[in-house]
């Protein structure tokens, strides 16, 4: 039988923390070390009307606050912890129901009017939205997805009875009870048939508005003649109404009134309160103009500081390396195979020293043992991109086995060793779909057989396949939806049937997630009888049948942080990565033997002076140039900034004609070894010197780190964290899903023991636990970044990613659907300091802008790096999300508005991208381009990609701008960026610590 876990302690511990801080979070008093902010508008905020008509309920930025209904100064009624939303009240007017995510699911909740501790109604897995309170106060309905996509439930409040309303495939939502009780309306986004309905409970149900819209909101007029909702199209999001009988449908509102996708609730027959455009609204029946209702929120924020980490720059001391990829324990035992500094290594067990197995420019990962312990299987880019090689360990000689147009990543053996799998990356390599093949090992040109076939269509972010010994099953992890209505779900084993049989999920740890989904299992025994894998950050075994079946009890076999185990050929012990120690764990009695290592590598530093004849200096301070001035470099250090003389000692680089620019900064851009080498390269070439990567495998991330700091690989400076530290549900590979306090301790000391620079918290993670992760961050020194503005800048998280992204609500808190931002996202995000990354060019951006510039695709550095089929999928992919997401370019004036009354309001706002969605190097400059077209001048857009960017990074010490004593990261560029942003693409030289590297070097493969 597989184990259960449950999450009662996890809640227990959320809650408690949480109701603690309950109302003082908000309306702290006033400190010298704090700061009042009224906030007199809301984005995406619900409202509802109490039954006596003279009371509000709000959810403005996720704490539920009561108002008289003539407007006025609200209070909160629930803390700011809970992420609270969409307030209905009671028809006694006395509770108001809500959902919130304070056990880090969404559960019904209900709270006096008056404040005080919550109910919690509802209870499980399962997240719960929505709620509307019967007439008679006797039920709520809600919207949960307990069945494996969303339905209408309806929850007795007497006995705590759930009854399923609804129970077609498509998601069923936004429930509202008419005004009598006896039908029920609600959204429904059904492939065939999407719109409103009514139902009438024990009856059929009626579509009562079919519409291509997006739709949300319903609820009835108190006559039960109309309902009354949402839509957004590509024009408009606005208050539509449809009468019952007969389906005609009336627009209410005009297209410049911004609708909230929530509830309107009514003063009277004709008059009804709706939030849009920031506001509170009174709208009427028949009125093209509606009242707005004016209130304050006082919030109170902090001004507190920390130490951040301290960066040497200049140290050449020899540290251990630690990125170290895919470790493989060969078949007998006595041999570890693994990655590390771009090439293959082979420790043998009792030795500390490893032996380098290959060594040049390309990037050779992956390795993994032939079942007879005589060959590797790797993948390496040394012809060009990703392909699977094979290296044989007696002769040491490499040959290619499969060579195909997109990257090939996670070869691995089958049981007889006549076979390899292995996955071909999507055309884009976006973190995104793999698709399996299987190559033949034995294959001769004169068999008819072909040489490589297809296993499975794509999936979405896999693990590495691992083979049943009769290899007729693969399994995998991946991920298992809870529904199709948000990007969220567990990743459990997914057993491939290679004879035509149904895929099926099975899993050891029902509605808990397995680990990061790369190399960290399912791991099937070679004797078939088990399967390893890493849950909560810990190595488990279980025993399953010869198909994969899990039987029996679970096992845990580590309590130290574990990643990619390997078993050993004669299926007892298995290898693993402890944080930054190779470990042996045996089955028979649990003991853990070390296996020490001494693997070195060290800064890259050159010699000798350096002196750049500027034509144009931009400091990166100041918004002129500074004319005529040599650059002297004495290593990587800028010595001093001086007029222009001829003849200085040093090795002259002459930009007299040119103009000279801080490195860039890319802020947020998420990589993989998949890419190559090139990726180094790519990054220089469009005069990216620095990255920060908010989320990647963390191994893999300082294998990059490493190579490019040494000098193995050119490549820019890289600021790292590890996986996306989430809540109990996941969507990426790379998201690590955290269960227990005992879990993320283990994660938070792995990011301190391997350098993380940052730490990088998703859209699941609950506001009491990453208060507890910022809280430790902060003491080691390291930032904290999250999707989250508030509570997050309450409890002094660093910064804030994408100015809208994917959001645990559906709708963003920072953005509505027709890009708009309002007072409340830009005061808080300007007076707490906070540091937002737009990615305006994820957000419509990259696609306006080459819209309307095709010539950016003839770019010199966009061509070297990216194929037409890339470009192709490109566009195609952004067509459908436009087709998916109705106004994304349509609306994209209004984002840049957004970044602008940010820029304005005093906001630290810096460049990234989160490429590779978006090209990798080129959408850095989309996005400057897209801050200019926003009305920032060139000077304020290059700030934000150099010293705001080392700032936030915490390394304005060293980087950011060109001053003496500084890093010597500097781009050489043509034209006059302070007047033509796009100048910047026009890069000649990039100097990356005191390292000269020319375009055509940059572009040229090794």
């Amino acid at each position: 039988m597989a184990i259960k876990h449950t999450p009662s302690t996890l809640k227990r511990i959320l809650f408690g923390l949480s109701l603690t801080l309950l109302q003082s979070t908000w309306l702290m008093a006033t400190t010298t070390d704090s700061l009042r902010v009224t906030v007199t508008e809301g984005t995406n905020m619900a409202a509802a009307l109490s039954p006596d008509k003279t009371q509000i309920a709000m959810d403005l930025q996720g704490t539920i606050w009561v108002l008289p209904a003539t407007g006025g100064t609200a209070r909160p009624i629930t803390d700011a912890l809970g992420d609270c939303r969409q307030p209905n009240w009671s028809p006694d007017g006395k509770r108001i129901a809500f959902h919130a995510f304070w056990d880090g699911r969404y559960h019904i909740w209900a709270v006096s009017k008056e404040g005080g501790k919550p109910q919690q109604l509802t209870t499980g897995l399962y997240d719960d939205r929505e709620p509307h309170w019967s007439p008679d106060g006797k039920r709520i309905l809600f919207a949960s997805d307990r069945s494996g996509n969303y339905d209408i439930w309806q929850l007795t409040l007497a006995d705590g009875k759930l009854t399923q309303l609804t129970h077609d495939t498509g998601n069923d939502f936004n429930p509202a009870f008419s005004p009598d009780g006896s039908q029920i309306a609600f959204i429904s986004d059904r492939t065939d048939a999407p719109g409103v309905y009514v139902i009438t409970p024990g009856s059929t149900e009626k579509i009562v508005s079919p519409s291509a819209a997006k739709l949300a909101g319903v609820s009835w007029q108190p006559d039960g003649s109309h309902l009354f909702y949402n839509a957004l199209n590509k024009t408009q999001s606005g208050l539509e109404t449809v009468l019952l009988a007969g389906g005609k449908t009336d627009m209410l509102t005009e297209p410049a009134d911004d609708v909230f996708p929530f509830r309107a609730s009514w003063f009277g027959a004709n008059e009804y309160l709706y939030t849009a455009s920031g506001l509170l609204k009174r709208g009427k029946i028949g009125s093209a103009t509606a009242q707005t209702i004016p209130f304050q929120a006082i919030v109170a924020l902090p001004r507190n500081t920390y130490k951040r980490k301290i960066y040497d720059f200049d140290s050449q001391k020899p540290q251990p390396v630690m990125g170290i990829k895919g470790p493989a324990i060969s078949p007998d035992g006595q041999q570890i195979a693994f990655a590390a500094l771009g090439d293959l290594w082979l420790l043998a067990k009792g030795a500390k020293a490893p032996e380098r197995l290959t060594q040049g420019p390309a990037m050779d990962m992956e390795p993994t043992w032939s079942p007879d312990g005589k060959k590797l299987a790797y993948v390496s880019d040394r012809a060009g991109n990703m392909d699977v090689w094979i290296r044989d360990l007696q002769t040491g000689q490499d040959r290619m086995l499969v060579d195909m147009s997109d990257d090939l990543h996670f070869p691995s053996w089958s049981p007889d060793g006549s076979k390899v799998a292995f996955y071909q990356s999507d055309a884009r390599n976006a973190w995104g779909r793999s698709t399996l093949y299987s190559a033949d090992v034995t294959y001769t040109a004169d068999v008819t057989v072909p040489k490589t076939k297809k296993l499975h269509e794509s999936v979405f972010v896999p693990s590495q396949a691992s083979w049943s010994p009769d290899g007729k099953t693969i399994a995998i992890s991946a991920l298992h939806p809870y529904s199709s209505r948000y990007r969220e779900g567990v990743s459990e084993v997914l057993l491939l049937s290679l004879d035509g049989k149904n895929d099926r999920y099975v899993t050891p740890a029902p509605g808990h997630s397995l680990g990061t989904r790369s190399q960290n299992g399912p791991v099937w025994s070679p004797d078939g009888t088990k399967m390893a894998y890493v849950l909560d950050g810990l190595l488990w075994v279980t025993d399953v049948q010869p198909d994969g079946t899990i039987q029996g009890t679970p096992r845990q076999l580590t309590t130290e942080q574990t990643d990619t185990p390997t078993w050993t050929g004669d299926s007892k012990s298995l290898l693993f990565l402890a944080t930054n120690a190779l470990k042996q764990v045996y089955l028979a009695d649990g003991h853990v033997e070390n296996h020490p290592m001494e693997l070195t590598w060290q800064t890259s530093e050159p010699t000798g002076l350096i002196v750049v004849h500027a034509g144009r200096l931009f400091d990166g301070k100041s918004d002129t140039y500074r004319n005529n001035v040599d650059i002297l470099i004495d290593g990587n250090r800028i010595r001093e900034i001086l007029p222009h003389q001829a003849g200085r000692p040093g090795k002259l680089i002459d930009a007299s004609t040119k103009t000279v620019i801080p490195g860039l900064f890319e802020m947020h851009t998420h990589q993989h070894a998949m890419v190559g080498e090139k990726i180094g390269r790519l990054w220089l070439s469009f005069g990216i010197t620095s990255v920060r990567e908010p989320g990647a495998d963390p191994y893999d991330a300082l294998e990059r780190k490493e190579s490019w700091a040494s000098g193995v690989r050119p490549g820019p400076r890289q600021f790292f964290t590890g996986g996306l530290t989430d809540g109990t549900r996941i969507y990426y590979g790379a998201a690590t899903s955290i269960n227990s306090d005992e879990q993320l301790d283990r994660e938070l000391n792995r990011a301190v023991n391997l350098g993380y620079d940052l730490i990088k918290t998703y859209v699941r993670m609950p506001d009491a636990m990453q208060q507890r992760i910022t809280t430790f961050a902060h003491a080691h020194g390291l930032p904290v970044s999250s999707h989250e503005i508030f509570p997050a800048m309450r409890y002094d998280v660093d910064a804030v990613e994408h100015i809208g992204g994917t959001s645990r609500r559906g709708y963003s808190p920072k953005i509505t659907a027709m890009n708009r931002s309002y007072q409340d996202v830009i005061q808080l995000i300007a007076k707490s300091g906070m540091n937002i990354t737009p990615t305006a060019s994820l957000q419509g951006g990259f696609s306006v802008l080459t819209t309307k510039d095709p010539g950016l695709f003839e770019n010199r550095q966009y061509k070297a790096f990216y194929s037409e089929e890339y470009s192709n999928a490109l566009q195609a992919s952004s067509a459908q999300y436009a087709k998916i997401s109705p106004g994304y370019l349509s609306n994209f004036g209004n984002l840049q508005k957004g970044v602008k009354a940010l820029v304005d309001a005093g906001a630290h706002v810096t460049t990234g991208t989160d490429s590779p969605f978006v090209p990798y190097g080129m959408s850095l400059h989309t996005e400057l381009q897209s801050f200019v077209g926003a009305g920032l001048t060139p000077y304020q857009a290059l700030r934000s990609a150099t010293l705001w960017a080392a700032e936030t990074v915490g390394v304005s010490k060293d980087l950011g701008s060109i001053e003496p004593g500084k890093v010597a990261d500097l781009v050489i560029v043509n034209g006059d960026p302070l007047t033509r942003i796009i100048d910047v693409l026009n890069v000649d030289q990039v100097i990356k610590n005191g390292e000269v590297f020319t375009l055509d070097a940059l572009l040229m493969k090794p």
